[in-house]
């Protein structure tokens, strides 16, 4: 069921990939990170989401474009200013649980509302509603398993 030439779709792969790089640069140099990195955010939205109330730092490595032994340090540093704890996995004694504290929770709302802002700007700036509709359509078929 795939429709155009190959170069239909990688001129589409990479209208996408411009146009995420570009966005991601323009929210990067907002003012509402609190001193906090995008990737430090990340990781305090993924641990602030519904059901991650048993997020391992594994499973974190898969929602997140970022390697391993750099996740290590980012949580480390997340540890170490108060952000996120860690406590034993009472049913794995081998692995790790990772929370958000109240800390944490707080500034991930205080950033969240501040990019939440920023990224509907951006989308409203150039698409409309239902464009917006059209595009979360597509992107997520793009990542939806296959049937």
């Amino acid at each position: 069921m795939r429709a155009g030439s190959s170069g239909a779709a990688v001129a589409a792969w990479e209208a996408l990939f411009v146009a995420q790089s570009t966005l991601a640069r323009r929210f990067a140099a907002a003012p509402v990170w609190h001193g906090r990195t995008m990737q430090e955010y990340d990781v305090l939205y993924q641990l602030s989401k519904p059901g991650a109330e048993r997020l391992r730092q594994c499973d974190l490595t898969s929602l997140l474009l970022i390697s391993q032994p750099s996740l290590s340090r980012l949580i480390d540093r997340l540890v170490k200013d108060g952000l996120v704890e860690r406590r034993a996995d009472p049913e794995d004694r081998r692995g790790t649980i990772l929370s958000l504290t109240d800390a944490g929770l707080e500034l991930q709302r205080r950033i969240g509302a501040g990019h939440a802002r920023d990224v509907a700007t951006a989308m409203r700036e150039r698409l409309t509603a239902d464009e917006i509709e059209t595009l979360r359509i597509l992107t997520e078929r793009l990542v939806a398993p296959e049937e």
